[in-house]
C-alpha cells in the first residue's frame, strides 16, 4: 500500500509545524537565559562580533594568523557553560531542539528518508488499512471485562477459559516476548472476538495493530505483487509495508479464501517474513488442524505448529445464542 503525493505532503507539513515549534521553544529559552543569566547576552554579543571579524579574515586572504580569535571564542564560549551551569541550567539549553536528532526534523538525512520518516510513512498506512478494514465496530464491542461465559459450559468452558488466559498472557507479555496465537474451532465460538480484545488493548498501549480478512489479505498482497503502476511495489514482501512490519498482524477466517498456488506461496511468505522479523500473527480459523493440515502445504503448518499457541474454541454460536437473548429481553 503505498502512499499519495498529498500524504507526503502531510508527513513534510508535520515537520515544518515541529520546527516552527522547536524555534519558538528555543527563542523562549533565549529569552529568558537574556534576562536571568547576567552577562551572558553581553558574551554572545561579543562572540558575534569575534566570529564576523574571524569570518572577515578567512576572506581577506591574509597570512596573519586567525588563532588568536578562534582562541578567545572557544574561551567565551566555555564561560557561556559555566554561566549556564551556575544558573542551574545544562549546557545544551540554548542548542538547537530536534525530535529527530539524525535529520533535525526535515525527515532526509544524507539525501534519502530518515527512519522517523519511514516511522510516520509506516504510521499513515496502518491508519488506512485500519480504517479500511472494518474492525471499528468490532473493537467499541469488545473488551475483555465485556467477555462472558454464560454461553459455555463443560468442556467449552474450560476451552474458552483456556483461550481467554492465553490472550490476556499475550497481552500482558506482548513488550517483552515475541508470541503468536491460533485460535481454531467451530463457527461463532468467539475466535474473532478474543482477538478484537487483544487488538483493542494493544491499540491503547500504542502498538501497531493490522487487522485482515483472509480474503481481503489475500486481495491486498495481489495489489502489492502485480500492481506495475504502483512505483513503490517491488514484490510482496516488502521492509517498509505494514502487512510485514506491523508490530501485530491479525489475519482473520483464515481458510475462506481461495486456495492456489499464490495464496498458499503468499502466505507461507508472510508467516516466514514475519517470524524472521520477530513480529507476532493471530490467525483465527473455522477448520480444525486436520483440515489445515490437509488445505496447506506441510511448511505452512510446521510454521504453525512450530511457532503458535494453538486456542481450541468449540460451544454453541455465541452470536446466535446473543441475537435470541437479546429477541426475546
Amino acid at each position: 500500500m503505498s502512499l499519495s503525493r498529498a500524504d507526503v505532503d502531510i508527513i513534510l507539513r508535520g515537520y515544518e509545524e515541529d520546527r516552527m515549534d522547536s524555534a519558538r521553544e528555543q527563542d523562549r529559552r533565549k529569552a529568558y537565559v537574556y534576562s536571568n543569566v547576567p552577562g551572558y547576552r553581553e558574551l554572545s554579543e561579543e562572540i558575534a562580533s569575534l566570529s564576523v571579524a574571524y569570518a572577515r579574515h578567512a576572506l581577506s586572504g591574509s597570512d596573519a594568523p586567525a588563532e588568536p580569535v578562534s582562541e578567545r571564542i572557544r574561551a567565551l564560549s566555555a564561560k557561556k557553560k559555566a554561566l549556564l551551569s551556575e544558573a542551574g541550567l545544562p549546557d545544551d539549553y540554548l542548542d538547537p531542539i530536534y525530535k529527530c536528532g539524525d535529520c533535525h526534523d526535515t525527515g532526509y538525512s544524507n539525501g534519502v528518508k530518515c527512519h522517523c520518516f519511514k516511522k510516520k510513512e509506516m504510521s499513515l498506512q496502518i491508519s488506512r488499512l485500519f480504517d479500511q478494514s472494518g474492525i471499528k465496530q468490532s473493537l467499541e464491542e469488545a473488551g475483555f471485562d465485556m467477555v462472558s461465559e454464560k454461553y459455555y459450559s463443560g468442556d467449552d468452558l474450560e476451552n474458552f477459559r483456556d483461550s481467554k488466559n492465553k490472550s490476556l498472557s499475550f497481552v500482558k507479555n506482548f513488550n517483552s516476548d515475541y508470541q503468536n496465537l491460533l485460535f481454531y474451532g467451530t463457527v461463532g465460538t468467539g475466535k474473532s472476538l478474543l482477538s478484537s480484545c487483544i487488538a483493542k488493548e494493544l491499540i491503547k498501549e500504542g502498538h501497531s495493530v493490522v487487522y485482515f480478512s483472509t480474503i481481503a489479505l489475500m486481495d491486498e498482497l495481489a495489489r502489492n505483487a502485480f500492481d506495475k503502476n504502483d512505483r513503490n511495489s517491488r514484490d510482496c514482501v516488502s521492509s517498509d509495508n505494514p502487512i510485514f512490519d506491523s508490530e501485530l498482524l491479525i489475519i482473520d477466517d483464515l481458510g475462506t479464501e481461495l486456495t492456489n498456488s499464490f495464496t498458499i506461496s503468499s502466505l507461507f511468505n508472510l508467516i516466514n517474513e514475519r517470524a524472521l522479523k520477530k513480529r507476532s500473527v493471530i490467525i483465527s480459523t473455522n477448520l480444525s488442524l486436520e483440515e489445515l493440515r490437509d488445505r496447506y502445504t506441510d511448511r505452512i503448518f510446521s510454521r504453525l505448529t512450530g511457532g503458535y499457541t494453538f486456542c481450541r474454541m468449540s460451544g454453541p454460536d455465541i452470536r446466535i445464542a446473543h441475537k435470541f437473548d437479546n429477541q426475546i429481553s
